[in-house]
């Protein structure tokens, strides 16, 4: 399929590696998570008021019982942080972002102008008016409800950024808003999972888009340098042979050896091997590139993780 930067198509990857881009943000969410749950853990009971009590506690049994992995050594602290709320609900943003972003691309993809993937029906909704419609409402929804979760962290960080120590009032807000962000990313999880695993990945119509467009471009320049021409030079050439080909309506692929010439006498007859699209892909072997056998090392070691 066509890889993007700019929404322009750049270079050829395959879909294994576009979506496990995305597994890459979500694992690092699922650490995020996990690591905040190290200072949520922390029990507060104990801290009084304000300032402790005279009563004596033993406030590690009491943390040990109910769960917690360790306690406050300041009831100031104690009694007025919510960092920890404010933490997770930055977490639980940073996933629905990376969700959002997904779901954009599926709302692309998924649309005429990409045609990338179907949408199961389960997934989609027609129109009130136009019967041809098969519109993407699950990732719209989830695009949507990104906004939701944001509004709570910044609720949170408006609520805490002027409070002087120690309670206030204030504080009670924080509950609203937090189990409103946990309730709204456990919703929206799962609908998208399924949404993924359901949909029909149209094949054919990602290696025609990755035809179009000159995503192998740049490797008609790696391929002068590795014969010797400066990539500066390289660039230049390719600059030109793109421009000539807009114009004869034309793909360089399509070009022939005496037109190949025209453009640098470095070209011989293997250009054509080097610059297919499943050479311009497999080449990239190294660790993070799009090489299928690449790839299926990355997620082999990924399963063997889990």
């Amino acid at each position: 399929m066509p890889g993007y930067t700019h929404l322009q198509k750049a270079q050829p990857i395959t879909l294994a590696h576009h979506l496990m881009a995305y597994y890459e943000m979500f694992k690092r969410d699922k650490e995020r998570l996990l690591d905040c749950r190290k200072r949520l853990n922390s029990m507060p009971l104990g801290s009084g008021a304000l300032a402790g009590t005279t009563y004596p506690l033993d406030r590690n049994f009491v943390a040990e019982k109910l769960g917690f992995e360790s306690i406050t050594v300041n009831s100031l602290d104690g009694v007025s942080d919510r960092d920890f709320v404010c933490e997770l609900a930055f977490d639980l943003s940073a996933l629905m972002m990376h969700l959002s972003r997904l779901a954009e691309e599926i709302i692309l993809w998924s649309s005429h102008e990409f045609s990338f993937i179907e949408l199961d029906d389960a997934y989609s909704t027609g129109s009130s008016i136009m019967p041809q419609k098969k519109n993407p409402d699950v990732a719209e929804l989830a695009r949507g409800k990104t906004g939701r979760v944001f509004g709570s962290l910044m609720g949170l960080l408006t609520v805490m950024k002027g409070l002087p120590l120690a309670y206030n009032k204030d504080m009670q807000e924080d509950k609203e808003q937090i189990f409103d962000a946990v309730d709204t990313v456990k919703m929206c999880l799962p609908v998208f999972a399924n949404m993924l695993t359901t949909m029909t990945v149209k094949r054919d119509a990602m290696l025609k888009g990755a035809k179009g467009g000159f995503t192998n471009a740049t490797d008609v320049a790696d391929y002068l340098v590795k014969n010797g021409l400066p990539f500066r030079d390289a660039h230049a050439v390719v600059g030109r042979m793109v421009a000539y080909c807009i114009e004869k309506d034309t793909v360089i692929d399509a070009l022939s050896m005496e037109e190949f010439l025209t453009f640098s006498p470095l070209f011989k007859e293997d250009i054509y091997e080097a610059i297919s699209l499943e050479t311009c892909v497999n080449q990239r072997k190294l660790i993070g590139g799009p090489a299928i056998e690449t790839m299926r090392k990355v997620i082999e070691n990924y399963k063997n993780e889990k």
